[in-house]
């Protein structure tokens, strides 16, 4: 082998010199065909364009973002669950009430809502009071403290 027969690498490719006349083989429509869009100057079309019709990534539905993935969601408790399950006197405490198994999660933390009555005197410690609750737990005696 010598070196001059060996094969020409693509950089030294002489590119195509097109619309210089007819005798080049490369005239008159310059090797883009006779009509259509892309024969016609400055009509760049981008890969994905479908031809009039609508695009792709517009005939498919909006997904996207929604707060509701980041809204705080407390662990309800109803003044009757507290009647039920405690003695007078006590102290009520998120971790307590996991701990009995009367809620299964805390999740961002202990809501106590006015639904049944109260009896007992009870100090409830938790994240937050519906305003009735607080009204029907001071009216009896007990302490409602928010955590």
């Amino acid at each position: 082998m010598k070196l001059e027969n060996l094969p020409k690498s693509k950089e030294t490719k002489v590119s195509k010199r097109v619309g210089r006349g007819p005798g080049s083989g490369m005239g008159k429509t310059s090797t883009r065909g006779e009509n259509g869009q892309k024969s016609r100057s400055g009509a760049s079309i981008p890969a994905w364009f479908q031809g009039g019709q609508t695009p792709l990534h517009r005939r498919i539905p909006i997904r996207g973002f929604n707060n509701k993935n980041f809204a705080t969601r407390y662990a309800t408790i109803n003044l009757a669950d507290l009647e039920k399950f405690f003695n007078d006197g006590d102290t009520v405490t998120p971790e307590i009430l996991k701990e009995r198994k009367i809620i299964k999660k805390q999740l961002c933390g202990v809501k106590i809502l006015a639904n049944g009555e109260l009896t007992k005197k009870l100090t409830v410690k938790a994240n937050r009071f519906s305003s009735k609750a607080v009204t029907k737990i001071e009216n009896i005696g007990g302490k409602a403290e928010v955590i």
